[in-house]
């Protein structure tokens, strides 16, 4: 194992550091704090036994340094998150953990995590606006991921830099799809998914909220660049396979065609790497393709931040557990032992230069749109799943949908915000 950096802060600036609810010093039980015998426990949950392996590699020098003892348990990101409004307050939750960066900014802003004023070296501005709401941060940084583009080199010699050289490959007979006459299955993408159509949108204008994903009141998926991006969409459904209409069944479809040497590109992320090799495909990954009105598709840029909650019996220790973990020392063997990018930009540095799949994740991140971390994003999913469905399956016209979609987002958000 490597030798470690240590960036831990000093306890009276950590003690500044957080702003912890009351009802976490009143606990009688925690799962964090002073063991019987004194000495100071740390209990961390993390989202799977391979993550539990890392976390048992690394807190050996933390425990020495803090003259403590780091627990660790495994427990789902999503249940973990939903599970703390109870189980902080009872005193049986963890004092430190990792979560999706969609979920800080509610969890923060219902005052379940302690706020963080410092980061360690290597967390940029852009990586910190991950896990701010509100103008505080409530968190460390600790995985990127975005949407990539994947090529088959088989069939292809690289990824093409741009949609006009995705639409030529159209016209080659070998990627006809046989059992509907005039489609073809040169590039797939799974646009009727929100997730997936986000960056199409946003790189022609659209956005989810204002003021940088913080304003629920400014919805930006009616505007000229949203519908703009739902008639380009339309350009390829009204040449894809039927089978790319099904909002459920559409992305085992591209798979399917991708692994099968049927189609040259697809869109999809990083998680779609293991399949792919698995199934034997001689695939690359790139750049996804400038849109044909010359920006950048910016897809969603998410990932996992480690958090620490505001119910911690010792938030000095929790605070010291977010600047060692995510510090670029440990942040550069988590991508050794995971092959998961992070979000230190030192420890990206040392990715290797061969690593197609990691250096694809980085290259498209640095167009990706922050995924809001506010809880009204909740309703934007929720409402956003047929903005292109209803357009490309005829149902409606682009605008109609694109209106329809922002209306039902908004009186949702009036109704349980």
């Amino acid at each position: 194992m490597k030798s470690y950096k240590k960036y831990l802060m000093s306890g009276v600036a950590l003690l500044t550091a957080f702003s912890l609810a009351a009802c976490g010093n009143d606990t009688k039980e925690n799962s964090g704090g002073s063991s019987s015998d004194g000495e100071k426990t740390l209990t961390v949950s993390v989202d799977g036994d391979s993550y539990k392996e890392y976390i048992e590699s690394i807190k050996g020098d933390f425990e020495k340094e803090n003259d403590a003892k780091v627990n660790v348990v495994v427990m789902a990101m999503t249940d973990q998150a939903d599970a703390l409004a109870l189980d902080g307050p009872a005193g049986t939750g963890p004092d430190v953990f990792i979560t999706p960066y969609d979920r800080v900014g509610s969890m923060g802003s219902q005052g379940h995590l302690a706020e963080v004023t410092t980061q360690p070296e290597g967390i940029t501005d852009a990586e910190s606006k991950l896990v701010t709401f509100d103008g505080k941060q409530y968190g460390t940084p600790f995985v990127i991921e975005t949407l990539v583009g994947y090529y088959n080199k088989d069939l292809i010699n690289e990824m093409p830099t741009d949609f006009s050289g995705v639409e030529a490959l159209t016209s080659d007979s070998k990627y006809a799809f046989e059992s509907e006459s005039g489609k073809n299955t040169a590039f797939l993408a799974k646009w009727t998914d929100f997730y997936y159509s986000y960056g199409l949108i946003a790189g022609y204008g659209g956005y989810a909220f204002g003021e940088d994903g913080t304003d629920p009141s400014d919805i930006g998926l009616n505007n000229e660049g949203t519908i703009d991006s739902i008639k380009y969409a339309k350009t390829w459904y009204d040449q894809w396979p039927k089978g790319m209409q099904d909002v459920t069944g559409s992305g085992d479809f591209i798979t399917e065609m991708f692994t099968t040497g049927k189609t040259a590109v697809v869109i999809d992320g990083p998680w779609m790497a293991a399949t792919y090799k698995e199934a034997g495909v001689n695939y690359g990954v790139g750049a996804i393709p400038t849109l044909p009105n010359g920006e950048k598709y910016a897809a969603f840029g998410g990932g996992k931040a480690w958090v620490a909650s505001s119910y911690a019996k010792d938030p000095e220790l929790a605070a010291k557990w977010l600047e060692y973990v995510g510090n670029s020392d440990n942040a550069t063997k988590f991508f050794e032992d995971l092959n998961e990018i992070p979000a230190n930009t030192i420890a990206r540095e040392a990715v290797p230069a061969d690593n197609e799949l990691a250096q694809a994740v980085i290259a498209n991140f640095e167009n990706a749109s922050p995924m809001p971390n506010i809880q009204q994003m909740a309703e934007v999913w929720d409402g956003g799943q047929y903005l292109m469905f209803d357009a490309v399956s005829g149902s409606k016209t682009p605008e109609e949908s694109a209106e329809d979609t922002v209306k039902t987002i908004k009186e949702s958000i009036e109704q349980k915000y």
